[in-house]
């Protein structure tokens, strides 16, 4: 029987890095399908209520569509994720003080845990707005397109919904509520807008 204290703490496993690479190209394959699926029942479940008279006609369009339904489904999970993963890595630290202090905690802890390097660059107003700017995102640095880069820059802000989230996620276990905005302009760079609310 293994002592208790091996119990509590158990080894370290490791994954390969390619290997989550695969898996978010599948994640967000299969997320996009079945977004597909839950628009298109929600849109049919909709039209039958208006047809039976439950619910009143909407005022306009819906706006709503699959890559919003995807997009939002890959940032719930990237929370998730980002929140227990904040969580692990701050187990053996003592709490933040200042605001700063936690998003150079994501520059360097986090960001180096999840993709290898550290934050190629940090800006702020000082007024709750802080740009993270990573040169060679890790998560975007081999998609292409065959239709140009115009496209290819187009499917890479998809795949940066789980980042965005995962960042989220961790400020959010932390105790701070924020938004998280990821831009890209030309690849494999990608910016990470983080906005957090005044007086935090």
């Amino acid at each position: 029987m293994p002592p208790l204290a091996a119990l509590a703490d158990p080894p370290t496993r490791y994954v390969d890095g390619a290997l989550m690479d695969y898996f978010l190209i599948e994640t967000v394959n299969t997320l996009r399908e079945s977004s597909a699926h839950a628009v298109a029942r929600s849109k049919k479940i909709e039209k039958e209520m208006l047809d039976a008279g439950l619910v009143p006609q909407p005022q306009e369009t819906d706006i709503y569509n699959e890559e919003d339904a995807l997009r939002s489904r890959l940032e719930a999970i990237g929370m998730h994720v980002g929140a227990n993963f904040a969580e692990r890595l701050c187990r053996d630290r003592s709490l933040f003080t200042e605001t700063l202090d936690v998003v150079k905690f994501i520059c360097k802890d986090l960001w180096a845990a999840c993709w290898d390097k550290q934050v190629d660059n940090l800006r702020t107003n000082h007024r709750g707005v802080y740009v993270l700017q990573d040169n060679a995102f890790k998560t975007i640095s081999r998609l292409s397109s065959w239709q140009g880069r115009p496209e290819a820059i187009k499917r890479a802000k998809m795949y940066v919904a789980m980042p965005a989230g995962l960042i989220k996620g961790a400020l959010q276990r932390l105790g701070y509520n924020a938004v998280v905005t990821p831009e890209i302009t030309s690849l494999p760079q990608c910016t990470f807008q983080v906005k957090l609310p005044k007086g935090s």
